[in-house]
């Protein structure tokens, strides 16, 4: 399933979501103009697990930030684009902007330190909003599970598109990335991915959504 957008307007202009999304953009620009050099730059600010767990330092720490705003492909950048577009607007909305920033940035944290649990000894460089932004998704599933999503389904070589609750899209995304993480364990990240980080953020954000959501939003925690 691939959502499109959902149908909840929000009270306010979501500048903290817009200012992420620009600020992910332009550092992906960046990277692309840095052409070769890229790797070096990817190997200096990207998040290798490896490297927190054998020699702690404020330098390896700082990686955990710097991490979250760079991204390994288009279509990486893209996807996690899509989904903060659709899902951080609302969020935001519900936590009001000072909230929501240090939530979107403890989510990712918190993403973070999953990967590297449980994945103490890779090497592999980590990089991407995927954590941060999957925090924000479990927060949406708390407060707003009955939104609708408009949503495309693959079925063979056509698409559907459908509107469905963001309960049932947002549960199907966190049961792929479970059974995909479960996989994972003991060995290299399936197909690159950082499941766990997945995982680590979206859980981070059911259980914070509720701390950082404005009163008023507390009663759609009750529409299950």
């Amino acid at each position: 399933m691939i959502p499109i957008r959902d149908k909840n307007p929000t009270r306010t202009t979501p500048l903290i979501t817009y200012a992420l999304i620009a600020i992910n953009v332009l550092v992906f620009i960046f990277q692309t103009m840095l052409g070769p050099s890229n790797d070096a730059f990817v190997y200096q600010f990207a998040l290798i697990p490896s490297q927190i767990t054998s020699h702690l330092s404020i330098g390896n720490m700082t990686d955990i930030f710097t991490s979250m705003f760079m991204h390994a492909g288009l279509a990486h950048i893209f996807g996690n684009m899509l989904y903060l577009w659709i899902f951080g607007d609302n969020v935001e909305d519900s936590m009001g902007k000072g909230k929501f920033i240090i939530f979107y940035l403890l989510g990712g944290t918190i993403a973070s330190l999953v990967h590297i649990i449980t994945n103490p000894s890779s090497m592999i460089p980590t990089v991407g909003a995927s954590g941060a932004i999957a925090a924000v998704l479990g927060a949406y599933l708390v407060l707003y599970p009955q939104q609708r999503i408009v949503t495309l389904i693959p079925l063979g070589f056509y698409m559907r598109m459908t509107m469905l609750p963001a309960s049932l899209v947002l549960g199907a995304w966190f049961l792929l990335q479970f059974f995909q993480g479960v996989l994972s364990l003991g060995g290299p990240d399936v197909g690159g991915v950082a499941f766990w980080a997945h995982i680590g953020g979206f859980m981070s954000g059911v259980i914070l959504a509720k701390i950082f959501a404005k009163p008023q939003s507390q009663a759609q925690y009750y529409q299950w």
